[in-house]
């Protein structure tokens, strides 16, 4: 379906924007949402067609979430696609990562997607269609140590995905939630934690050696969604794993343990 309205927080820089520039490409008209507004703006920029919007929110805040559903009624009147996909990034064992890490952690990765849920969803109620996407990650599925607030907010926004899923399907809107491993980005700008550094460097290491980028993850992140997928991992590796947690839990604990401790001498 062409020409549909779609808005997308954290479309500034890295997977955001490759995710815009997706749906420009299918004929769709994107709000492209970012913290900053020169991102948005250069986002919107790059964009092809026409009727795309630049947009400055915090997904942090109740007010310029609220302000953003006014100005999004006031121009189209409606959403057709919704992608929370605006996050940070942090570390740390989940006992010593301090409150303000947590709290700041949750606002942003999990209520960022309750805000965004809250004031777009009922619109497409309204219309009796729509697709969300949440963006979480395999960390909120892989159980992995060192991850802190950061696993646990993105495995609550996929448990929020499973319950959506079932509440919207008879509505005429269907829902997906992305979690991709370490791939290309920028997401380590936003990095904070207790035991940061160690954390940070090994992250940043597999990031550069991920197969893919953002230019893949958003590609196969759309292809899928429309083709009606709930649980999207454009990793390969990570779809075998979670095939291995799943039914054989205790050897992919096993395996975890193995792999966090080859990756944690390799980056040192």
């Amino acid at each position: 379906m062409a020409g549909r309205r779609v808005l997308i927080t954290g479309a500034g820089s890295g997977l955001g924007r490759e995710l815009a520039l997706n749906y420009a490409a299918r004929g769709d008209r994107v709000a492209c949402v970012d913290l900053y507004a020169d991102r948005a703006e250069e986002t919107r920029r790059l964009l092809s067609g026409g009727g795309h919007l630049a947009l400055v929110a915090d997904v942090g805040s109740d007010a310029a979430m609220a302000a953003l559903k006014a100005q999004i009624q006031g121009a189209w009147s409606g959403l057709d696609v919704l992608v929370n996909n605006a996050g940070i990034a942090c570390g740390g064992e989940c006992a010593h990562t301090s409150i303000a890490e947590w709290q700041r952690t949750l606002n942003i990765n999990l209520m960022g997607v309750v805000r965004g849920v809250r004031e777009f969803v009922p619109m497409m109620e309204a219309q009796r269609n729509g697709l969300v996407i949440n963006v979480a990650s395999f960390a909120g599925l892989a159980g992995a140590p060192g991850l802190g607030a950061y696993g646990v907010s993105k495995a609550a926004v996929v448990a929020m995905s499973e319950g959506m899923r079932a509440e919207l399907l008879p509505k005429g809107i269907r829902v997906s939630v992305l979690c991709p491993s370490f791939f290309k980005t920028n997401l380590l700008e936003s990095f904070q934690g207790t035991s940061d550094a160690p954390m940070k460097h090994m992250a940043a290491k597999l990031m550069e050696k991920s197969p893919i980028d953002a230019a893949d993850v958003a590609r196969y992140t759309v292809e899928q969604a429309e083709r009606g997928r709930f649980l999207l991992l454009p990793h390969k590796d990570t779809r075998s794993r979670w095939l291995l947690k799943r039914w054989l839990p205790g050897m992919y604990f096993k395996e975890l343990l193995k792999y966090v401790a080859k990756n944690s001498q390799k980056a040192k």
